[in-house]
């Protein structure tokens, strides 16, 4: 398995970094289904059927628009 490291801006405009484990490089949506229940475990459990198939990544979107957070990049970590 190859350790990709997502940096991303938090609620506050803070860079931070989360590392996932996974054969392949995660889109933009996948990190952000990985990072909403760490950042946000009460939301983690809502469901997003507004978005869902009326929308492409609702999960980064909801995470830009509602709670401020972005991601910056996605790199293999070394």
């Amino acid at each position: 398995m190859k350790v990709w490291t997502i940096s991303f801006l938090d609620k506050e405009g803070v860079q931070q970094t989360l590392d996932l484990e996974l054969e392949h490089r995660p889109s933009e949506e996948e990190a952000a289904q990985r990072l909403r229940p760490r950042l946000f475990p009460v939301t983690h459990e809502l469901d997003l059927n507004d978005l869902e198939g009326r929308t492409q990544e609702p999960t980064v979107k909801t995470l830009k628009e509602q709670n401020a957070v972005q991601i910056i990049s996605i790199v293999e970590a070394s």
